[in-house]
């Protein structure tokens, strides 16, 4: 069922722009409960060319972060959002991956400078935001763990500033997308600890991970997450999400050495020993490191 707007005087607001965890305004969230950091609803983003997006509705998609917040809380959003003039608040279904809500979005009231705006890819803010730095943080946590493949792609260079490994907590490694020989790696938003190694990377290395992961095609799409990494937290880190999650396919031997491959001597072994226990119980499937 999809939750109500109200929750006896609090209410669902979903944020795309400067509230989320890596703007300058989050501070008006400090002490609202994030309900999903990763979640989308109907609309099309628009960058205003002044430092922050705006949010038309149609049949795309705009990325963000749901929170819940009180009365008070709710009334210094509209004020900042400027809803006598600007913005106006209206109720959108919000998708996240524990199912929908009902949610307070604040859409572009002055709808005749639509036509002066650039549209941002993807639909996410944070990412259009990160992209725009010449080096990154990129938390790897499938296959691209593994360097054989970027060393076949002739990438390996832009893959040699391994930070650590970072800790994702809040998610769990799923094989939601289907491809032809089986599933590949997702990080679904359910509770769990993921790991995975976190790379500093040049923005020139963007264009290869978007081919790679399918980005144009809808496979996998840019993503920022908040990684634990030597006892501190980093919440501008990119990764990449399935896109249409589907129930889980085993995945193939081949991938799944991939990621063990990768993981070995670097994730904790305790995360290690329950990836391998997970392809066996789950899937069946028995993959030694360096196979």
């Amino acid at each position: 069922m999809e939750g109500m707007v109200n929750l006896r005087e609090r209410f669902y607001v979903f944020v795309y722009g400067s509230l989320r965890k890596f703007g300058h305004h989050n501070w008006m969230l400090a002490n609202a409960p994030c309900a999903a950091s990763q979640s989308w609803t109907a609309g099309t983003l628009l960058d205003s060319g002044i430092g922050f997006p705006c949010m038309v509705q149609s049949e795309g998609r705009v990325y963000g972060e749901l929170y819940i917040v009180n009365k008070d809380q709710l009334a210094a959003m509209d004020r900042y959002q400027g809803c006598d003039h600007h913005f106006k608040r209206v109720i959108q279904t919000v998708m996240t991956d524990k199912g929908p809500h009902k949610a307070y979005v604040y859409i572009l009231k002055d709808l005749p400078r639509i036509h002066v705006m650039e549209k941002v890819e993807n639909g996410d803010w944070g990412v259009h935001v990160l992209l725009q730095q010449k080096e990154l943080l990129y938390f790897a946590y499938g296959s691209c763990m593994d360097n054989k493949r970027f060393a076949k792609a002739r990438v390996g260079h832009f893959f040699q500033k391994m930070k650590g490994i970072g800790i994702l907590d809040g998610f769990t490694l799923r094989f939601t997308r289907k491809s032809v020989d089986g599933g590949r790696a997702d990080i679904v938003e359910e509770g769990g600890r993921v790991e995975g190694k976190v790379y500093e990377i040049p923005r020139e290395s963007i264009s290869y991970l978007y081919k790679r992961e399918g980005v144009a095609a809808g496979c996998y799409r840019p993503a920022l997450v908040s990684v634990m990494l030597t006892e501190k937290l980093f919440k501008n880190v990119l990764t990449f999400i399935v896109v249409e999650k589907e129930a889980e396919t085993a995945p193939p031997g081949h991938y799944a050495a991939e990621i063990l491959r990768g993981a070995s001597g670097y994730v904790s072994e305790g995360y290690l020993e329950q990836l391998k226990m997970d392809l066996h119980e789950r899937f069946c499937l028995t993959v030694e490191d360096g196979a």
